[in-house]
């Protein structure tokens, strides 16, 4: 059995503590490890935080969001999937005029789909900017930021707290980053044993 879910949400700090809870709670109620669950929720906050701060600016394709609304499970068993728009409120919005621009576009938001399969966690955080700047897709490692920054850590911390992370631009409509990690199961775990 798999557990996958993805939302388009609204470039807004309020958005990052309800990917990370409803990442939790998929993780807890399939019996994912606690120490794993926590590092894991990490990573998606910041990159999510990262979406929110530097995610604007571009807009995403309708292809990238084709099938908003309620989608059905893949029909082996996997649970059905809903992708929404969900404002600070925790407000759902399916209206049309939310979902897409002039062009069909989904406009100041990004996207957070997330995979539970078999003994892997796969999380992609994909925003509406200007993407990566190139020395960050090419290059594997960050420069140190100052001891003093405020910020410049994200991407180092996700780096450490994932198995595989991977940066990478879609041109013209913004920045994806992706990462996974191997699970660990509690002993009554719902998922390991199906």
């Amino acid at each position: 059995m798999s557990i996958w879910w993805s939302l388009h949400l609204r470039r807004e700090a309020a958005s990052v503590p309800l990917a990370r809870r409803l990442l939790l709670g998929a993780m807890d109620t399939a019996g994912v490890d606690p120490d794993v669950s926590f590092d894991l929720s990490v990573a998606l906050t910041e990159a999510c935080a990262n979406a929110v701060e530097h995610g604007g600016g571009g807009a995403v394709a309708a292809a990238a969001t084709a099938g908003a609304g309620v989608a059905g499970g893949s029909g082996n068993g996997a649970p059905a999937v809903t992708t929404a728009i969900v404002d600070s409120s925790g407000t759902i919005d399916s209206s049309d005029e939310m979902r897409n621009g002039p062009a069909g576009e989904v406009t100041g938001g990004y996207r957070v789909t997330a995979y539970l399969d078999g003994e892997r966690c796969r999380i992609e955080v994909a925003d509406t900017g200007p993407g990566f700047p190139a020395r960050r897709v090419l290059r594997p490692t960050l420069p140190e930021p100052a001891p003093t920054a405020e910020n410049g850590r994200g991407l180092r911390l996700i780096e450490q707290l994932a198995d595989h992370v991977h940066f990478r631009n879609r041109p013209g409509h913004g920045a994806v980053v992706s990462f996974d990690k191997i699970l660990k199961w509690r002993e009554d775990a719902l998922l390991r044993a199906m």
